[in-house]
């Protein structure tokens, strides 16, 4: 559990059906491991493509660990650490999707304005029950 800025304790799990809690989301590193294993044997075979991948996968370890994300009642907010990075409101979406569900990697969504995708570096359960409780898919 946490407290919010407004003083309530706010339990975080990774699972819940009730769409007026807060929930953060846990980490999840199975990407940016994969891509940090990854890098390993192509920098026998393909220095600068190992380094690339190797970049890529300590930066994604880095948001892993630094990034939280957090489904409130209307909206979906991004931190890092206590800071506000990012606040999006379900009302504006228009539609989600998490690609290749068997080894889910990537998180989509859709705005009025914009749209935006996201590594799924936190557990894809937990952000795919919060999505269909709190904005289901068009």
């Amino acid at each position: 559990m946490f407290t919010n800025k407004t003083g309530w304790e706010t339990v975080t799990s990774s699972f819940t059906t009730d769409s007026t809690s807060t929930v953060e989301l846990q980490p999840s590193y199975n990407i940016p491991i994969v891509l940090l294993i990854a890098a390993i044997p192509l920098l026998v075979v393909q220095v600068w493509v190992g380094v690339v991948i190797a970049l890529l996968g300590l930066f994604l370890l880095l948001q892993t660990a630094t990034i939280r994300l957090q489904f409130t009642a209307t909206d979906l907010d991004i931190y890092r650490g206590e800071k506000l990075l990012r606040r999006f409101p379900y009302q504006e979406w228009q539609n989600w999707r998490i690609f290749w569900n068997r080894i889910p990697i990537l998180f989509y969504f859709k705005e009025v304005n914009s749209i935006h995708f996201l590594p799924i570096l936190f557990d894809p359960k937990s952000l795919k029950s919060c999505l269909e409780s709190r904005c289901p898919r068009i």
